[in-house]
């Protein structure tokens, strides 16, 4: 026995067992504990894709209400041209067999005008048809066209002509991009000032040039425009506002379709802003 308690093995095992057996108690709450870390972190996970998911879901429910607010936005001017419409209809009715029946006939075929423009727009913004192909056309008449969609149409003198023609396909989509840079040059300057429209032939085809005398842009508003009249930020009607600009997101949305530029990034002669819509030759 004395051998046995003289030999320095037993007395380290001694002494090594409570050691060990720390260690085991310690490890075995450090498990413990992990478990418990673990058990908090999947709660957590599940918590926040709880969460993530109501986001979501709210996010979805506002971009909808968004949509909605916009398009009964649009639809109230819509229905205002439809009123002045009939109005029109009404009178014309009243004064039928008189001399003034010409002019009236063409003041109602200018509200269906807008009418139409603005029904298209919203189309073309929800990946519809623009309605209607129109025979080949002269940048000129194309232009005229445009200046015909407008309610302030008379304060637009187009400067100059040009011979260069666009194909069918091109024509009504040209067409209405242009009556949208108007709408927005008339509604945005002096009632009383001048826009001007010219007509540049260049290299790469036909420029066509609108001059207002407003009150410009900002930066803010310039880079604002830009990526609405970029091909890679074309923008959907939840991103119209309320109420509703639909200008650049159309015409934006037109010339990604069918190939034509255009920019407002310059000011014009008169301190407004100048558009500048590029024609391609392959038009």
């Amino acid at each position: 026995m004395t051998q046995y308690l003289q030999d320095p093995a037993l007395w380290a095992l001694i002494a090594g067992t409570p050691l060990a057996a720390t260690a085991i108690i310690r490890g075995r709450k450090a498990r413990a504990n992990l478990r418990r870390e673990k058990a908090e972190l999947e709660k957590r996970a599940a918590d926040l894709e709880n969460n993530y998911a109501e986001a979501v879901q709210e996010a979805h429910t506002r971009a909808e209400e968004a949509t909605k607010s916009a398009l009964k936005s649009a639809m109230r001017t819509l229905q205002g041209l439809a009123n002045e419409q009939q109005l029109a209809i009404s009178k014309t009715q009243d004064k039928y067999g008189e001399h003034q029946i010409l002019q009236d006939l063409l003041e109602i075929d200018h509200m269906n005008s807008q009418f139409g423009r603005r029904a298209q727009s919203i189309a073309v913004l929800c990946d519809g048809w623009l309605g209607r192909q129109r025979a080949v056309a002269s940048v000129y008449d194309v232009v005229r066209s445009a200046k015909g969609r407008i309610r302030h149409y008379t304060r637009v003198e187009i400067r100059s002509q040009s011979n260069f023609a666009l194909v069918s396909r091109a024509v009504e989509p040209v067409a209405l991009a242009l009556a949208e840079l108007l709408d927005n040059a008339t509604s945005y300057s002096a009632p009383d000032s001048p826009i001007d429209i010219t007509i540049r032939t260049v290299p790469k085809g036909v420029c066509v040039i609108i001059d207002d005398a407003g009150v410009g842009m900002n930066e803010e508003e310039k880079n604002r425009a830009d990526k609405l009249l970029s091909a890679t930020h074309a923008t959907g009607v939840t991103g119209l506002g309320n109420p509703p600009q639909f200008g650049f997101a159309v015409i934006g949305v037109l010339a990604a379709r069918y190939g034509f530029t255009v920019s407002v990034d310059s000011a014009s002669p008169y301190g407004g802003v100048r558009a500048v819509v590029l024609l391609p030759r392959t038009f």
